[in-house]
């Protein structure tokens, strides 16, 4: 995202035109508080289902227009959106996933279904996270840390 606008100094622009930091979240009884970054990208390419036993593990996505996906792309996925989309395609296909990632279209949708789906995951922008939902730390690290890997 680049904001157009007249500063007086180059460090102002630079602030102005960086990537969001990205929150994971989950709902608050979520059985987990840290992820490494290997199982975090296993969670989000469906590779792990389940938080336990009985708490299966539901993966909320951004629509394709969000920056906050593009990130989760490049970063998590390594992946292009058209790489993206045949990738759940053949999982679906080879009998992998029950079903593909369920896609919103802004942080508060976001917010709004961790907070009611038991076993959810998603991404938001980490200044739009509300009071109440589970950030996990990530390799320890939380949004704004040092060595924080979704930024």
């Amino acid at each position: 995202m680049v904001v157009l606008a007249m500063v007086g100094d180059a460090t102002t622009v630079a602030a102005q035109t960086r990537s969001p930091q990205i929150a994971i979240v989950v709902h608050p009884a979520a059985p987990v508080d840290n992820l490494s970054f290997a199982e975090m990208r296993k969670v989000f390419r469906g590779e792990r289902q389940y938080w336990t036993p009985n708490v299966a593990i539901v993966l909320l996505m951004r629509a394709p227009v969000a920056l906050e996906r593009d990130v989760i792309l490049k970063r998590v996925y390594a992946m292009s959106e058209a790489q993206f989309k045949q990738f759940w395609i053949a999982k679906i296909f080879r009998d992998e996933a029950a079903t593909v990632p369920k896609i919103l279209y802004s942080n508060e949708q976001i917010s709004d279904l961790v907070s009611s789906i038991p076993g959810s995951i998603g991404f938001m922008d980490a200044a739009a996270v509300p009071a109440g939902l589970k950030v996990l730390k990530i390799d320890g690290q939380l949004p704004g840390q040092p060595g924080y890997p979704l930024q």
